[in-house]
């Protein structure tokens, strides 16, 4: 397949190495996800199930039923990143969510339409209804548009992998932090159902520019990864020989799992607190506000932590990372514990900030640097999934233990046994080598 076909852009012909190109429009394609990810889905959570009729432990489980559903789903579509690349999959990826936001605009007409055919007024018609939507919205949005546009960017990086992922770490943090402001505004002065059809209109017009601007991988244009150009290759031009796994053989390692479930901690912690927050910091007696600006000091420090650790990790053990990230949960978790206390609130903000700052490290450098960039799509597919169950199961687990047992703090318990479990597990982590 004709690598330029459908693009006026020619990669070889580029004033400057076109990886950072790449860079740019694959972060922006990460944000693109935002209408798919926890922070986007949560702003709607009150509206939309007001209209539906539904309670908060009800919207909660349809959300993780439709995310589990997608967990299934997102290591073939890594399968398919392999295959096809970055920039068809990336494409299909935006237009399908698109299409799926424009549907749940309508979800109370859609509704309301079923209940009527089946002169039925049950809460079941748009539980499962919002299964099926949140299943899309999951799958094309946090799963693979996130996926190929992170694996597209590190593809076309080496040696500068880390320098590359701080400066797009940083633009998709602060993306990732203003967006809950942004769309609530939308919100505000459209309503929830015109909001999410301008944003799908939105991801309708950046299929334009994926297919402009999306490149699969740099040996495509006689280029190799950091900008030397294939005929520029000679005796003092050494380029490493590449190691790359299977996930089979990647599933084999310690540190394939370890880094994996350290990686689905922060998605299950980010999430369930991300998805309740509100409710979170009321039932401690905080305002909504004080709630909302809890998100801006742990973006600062995310930042911060990412930027750094990103530069340093083109030249230290990514171990020290995985350690990093579970020291940073154990004092969120704590936090969490002690919400009621002003030092609670410190270690929270302190733990998430750090964690979220390695987990865009990990998440983006680790995996093809442990096990090179052949199989990238289906390793990190499967590492999604990893993530996607975790972001499904937090909400309605959180939702329980505040509606049943009283406080949402009772699942620190459950964190600090996970962590623990963790910290034992990860001893024994070293970078895998293969042994022919």
């Amino acid at each position: 397949m004709n690598p330029n076909k459908f693009s006026f852009i020619r990669p070889k012909k580029f004033p400057f190495f076109y990886g950072y190109a790449i860079v740019l429009f694959g972060s922006i394609g990460v944000l693109f996800s935002i209408p798919g990810q926890t922070v986007g889905v949560s702003v709607f959570t009150d509206p939309v199930k007001d209209s539906l009729g539904l309670n908060r432990n009800q919207f909660s489980n349809a959300y993780m039923v439709g995310t589990l559903i997608s967990a299934f789903f997102v290591t073939k579509a890594g399968k398919l990143f392999d295959l096809f690349g970055a920039r068809f999959v990336a494409v299909f990826a935006a237009f399908s969510l698109g299409v799926s936001l424009f549907i749940f605009s309508f979800s109370e007409i859609i509704s309301g339409f079923i209940k009527d055919l089946f002169t039925t007024n049950s809460w079941v018609v748009p539980f499962l209804l919002l299964c099926f939507l949140f299943f899309l919205i999951r799958f094309f949005g946090q799963g693979v548009l996130t996926m190929a546009s992170r694996n597209m960017v590190m593809i076309w990086f080496d040696s500068n992998r880390g320098k590359i992922n701080s400066i797009s770490s940083i633009t998709i943090s602060l993306g990732f932090s203003s967006s809950p402001i942004l769309i609530n505004y939308l919100i505000d002065h459209n309503g929830w159902e015109l909001s999410w059809q301008i944003l799908a209109c939105s991801l309708f017009i950046f299929c334009f520019f994926i297919l402009q601007f999306y490149r699969n991988k740099p040996e495509d244009f006689g280029l190799i990864p950091d900008g030397i150009k294939s005929h520029q290759k000679n005796k003092k031009t050494q380029i490493p020989t590449e190691i790359n796994f299977t996930l089979k053989e990647a599933k084999k390692t310690r540190a394939f799992w370890m880094f994996g479930m350290a990686l689905a901690f922060n998605s299950f912690f980010i999430t369930g607190f991300t998805f309740h927050v509100v409710s979170i910091f009321e039932s401690f007696q905080y305002t909504k506000n004080d709630a909302i600006s809890i998100f801006l000091p742990i973006s600062i420090i995310a930042i911060c932590i990412s930027t750094i650790a990103n530069v340093l990790s083109d030249y230290i053990a990514h171990k020290f990372y995985l350690f990093a990230m579970l020291c940073s949960g154990f004092l969120a978790a704590f936090g969490l514990l002690n919400l009621g206390a002003n030092f609670g609130i410190y270690l929270l903000i302190i733990g998430l900030g750090f964690y979220s700052g390695f987990f865009a490290v990990v998440n983006a450098v680790s995996w093809p640097h442990y096990f090179g960039r052949k199989y990238l799509g289906e390793i990190t597919g499967k590492v999604m999934s990893f993530l996607v169950i975790a972001s499904a199961l937090a909400p309605s687990l959180m939702s329980y233990c505040f509606t049943k047992l009283g406080s949402y703090s009772y699942i620190s318990y459950l964190l600090i046994g996970f962590l623990v479990f963790l910290s034992f597990g990860s001893f024994k982590v070293e970078k895998p080598s293969k042994i022919y």
